[in-house]
């Protein structure tokens, strides 16, 4: 069985998120996701929306996915999640700000070679991410004030 493993914050859960579910499960039999630490969010993005159980209940309820696990807070190095998953495959969703060479060498420095590394597409949309509809939300907001 080929195991998948996807990452993200995944708050305000919408179109694009699923599409990149998709997408990884499509690269295997197993989906496993990880959702990011509250305090990960915080230190790497901004204060989330909804909080880390919340977010993980979300998405274990998408059909592609099989397991969703909670990710590391930002004190323990983010490649120590990798034996408890055993991923034969990391997938990336297409905007995810990761290098996927550097991602490829620290996998190697750490004895994780064998896990391949692969950007999945975007969803052809414009409302294909959270920035991206908060900024819509705002936008009408404004209209509907002024």
């Amino acid at each position: 069985m080929k195991r998948i493993m996807a990452v993200g914050v995944f708050d305000l859960l919408h179109a694009g998120h699923l599409h990149y579910l998709e997408q990884a499960k499509a690269l295997g039999e197993h989906l496993t996701v990880v959702v990011a630490h509250d305090d990960t969010v915080r230190q790497r993005k901004h204060e989330p929306v909804t909080n880390q159980d919340l977010r993980r209940r979300m998405v274990a309820g998408l059909k592609p996915v099989d397991e969703v696990v909670i990710g590391n807070p930002p004190d323990v190095p983010i490649f120590d999640i990798l034996p408890v998953i055993q991923p034969d495959v990391i997938a990336l969703g297409y905007d995810q700000e990761h290098a996927e060479e550097n991602i490829r060498q620290a996998l190697t420095q750490r004895g994780f070679a064998s896990i391949e590394v692969v950007r999945v597409e975007g969803l052809s949309d414009d409302l294909d991410g959270t920035r991206k509809i908060i900024a819509r939300i705002l936008e009408r907001a404004e209209k509907q004030g002024a």
